[in-house]
């Protein structure tokens, strides 16, 4: 089925990043938009609503609230709309529950006309004979028979496919060998924890890799159980140490346009560093988890009590196996410092490692440009092709820097991506927020020496992002 009308703008995927720009869109008069995503309704990590976790931004940080403070669709709306702002007001503490925010964007995708839902988008290519898009999307109930397929129209597209779990190679493998070995423990990424948290406790030994907050959530959780008649579990991490998230004033203004600009001067090969050491800025664990971890150890071990649990740091998973007789799986650890390896073995696993993004496959070829590795090439303003018509929202990482992933930096990029839509600024899109300067202001490259790119100080973040 075709749709006779040119929407302005089509999104792929609603995630928190599609969600905040289909919400600001909402009230604007020229623009006409649609969003898609194969999912049957709105869900946000449901395999880590763990209770009591927290988001790590602030409320407003939410889907609207940076460019529009008025939009009813705020998550102060949101706990109006719900009864329960003022309980939140007296908690003061300016970061809601994990599950808060999840509810927040169901309530928030429940008032939107705009979203379809189990839609699964096949084809992206451009229209014959234009600059406009097509869009093709497939509905399937789950037979063949009655699956069909729609097109829509648009001048626009905005992929907000997000990113999936990633298993590095030894545990991806673990996985199939696990699978050819009855009863052998799971193998489950943490996106799937809580689903099979039973499943893991059950068999006796829980470890736990990975370096983050994910990471340090489910060990704190699994801590809680955990004891001589119970389970053990055990954590480790190829980071140095239990690092937490920095999260001071200056640091967070490198969630700015201007360090974004910055960070698109650098080379290629220095952007990829910069990458890996910053992970600390929105991979680190929450100081309060990482102090609440330690005063649990302490209480539970006070007066002697055994606590049954490990925790290595600087220490790698470089490989696995099933060891049939047992139905254990056999992780062999290397300690980076020391180049000492031992097996370790454990009757579970849970995969704190990440999530992965990478170009989707339904865009057709030629469509966007890509970059040297095979990855979408971003330009400043968001957008993946020559026309400006691809817009990318939230999987631009490795050429926009700590920006691409923050919750409270998606709706200036929604703002920038609506002024292109429409030819305006909708929603004023502040150009400067950082205090400090990037990068050096008219530096020029020693003598002899060689350049990493230079900024332009009177080429402000508007006229970069249009």
């Amino acid at each position: 089925m075709s749709h006779d009308r040119t929407h302005d703008v089509v999104g792929v995927g609603v995630g928190p990043f599609n969600l905040g720009l289909a919400a600001l869109a909402d009230p604007l008069d020229d623009v006409d938009a649609v969003f898609l995503d194969q999912r049957p309704g709105f869900s946000w990590h449901p395999g880590m609503m763990l209770e009591g976790a927290t988001i790590q931004v602030p409320f407003l940080a939410d889907l609207v609230t940076m460019a529009d403070p008025t939009s009813p669709y705020s998550f102060l709306a949101f706990l109006k709309a719900v009864g329960r702002l003022y309980p939140f007001y007296v908690r003061e503490s300016f970061y809601p529950l994990r599950a808060e925010y999840d509810q927040y964007c169901r309530w928030v995708a429940d008032r939107l006309t705009t979203l379809r839902w189990g839609r699964r988008v096949v084809r992206v290519e451009r229209a014959e004979g234009s600059d406009d898009l097509l869009v093709v999307a497939r509905l399937d109930d789950g037979t063949p028979e009655t699956s069909r397929t729609e097109t829509y129209r648009t001048r626009h597209v905005v992929l907000g496919t997000g990113t999936a779990p990633r298993l590095p190679a030894p545990l991806a493998g673990l996985v199939e060998a696990a699978a050819d070995v009855p009863g052998a423990g799971p193998v489950v990424h943490s996106a799937d924890y809580l689903g099979r948290r039973d499943e893991l406790v059950a068999t006796g030994a829980v470890t736990v890799v990975g370096s983050g907050q994910s990471a340090a959530e489910i060990y704190r959780d699994l801590l809680a159980g955990a004891g001589p008649d119970t389970y053990r579990v055990d954590w480790v991490t190829r980071s140095p140490r239990f690092f937490p998230m920095e999260y001071t004033k200056l640091t967070l203004e490198m969630t700015s346009p201007e360090y974004t600009d910055h960070y698109r001067s650098l080379p290629t090969d220095l952007r990829e560093l910069l990458g890996r050491e910053q992970r600390g800025l929105f991979k680190g664990i929450s100081a309060d988890l990482v102090d609440d971890i330690y005063d649990t150890l302490y209480r539970r071990s006070a007066l002697g009590r055994e606590v049954p649990t490990t925790l290595l740091t600087d220490t790698e998973v470089v490989a696995a196996r099933v060891e049939r007789a047992t139905r254990r799986h056999v992780l062999t650890l290397r300690h980076g410092q020391l180049g000492t390896v031992a097996p370790h073995r454990t009757g579970a696993v849970v995969a704190a490692t990440g999530y992965g993004s990478g170009t989707p496959d339904f865009l057709a070829p030629g469509l966007v440009r890509l970059d040297e590795l095979g990855r979408l090439d971003v330009a400043r303003d968001y957008t993946a092709d020559d026309a400006g018509r691809v817009h990318v929202a939230g999987t631009e990482v490795h050429t926009h820097g700590v920006t691409a992933p923050d919750l409270g930096f998606g709706a200036w990029r929604s703002s920038v991506i609506l002024a292109q839509v429409t030819g305006r600024e909708p929603y004023p899109i502040e150009e400067r927020i950082a205090f400090q300067t990037f990068g050096l202001p008219g530096g020029v490259p020693e003598p002899g020496g060689t350049s990493h790119g230079s900024q332009d100080p009177d080429r402000t973040t508007q006229e970069v992002a249009r």
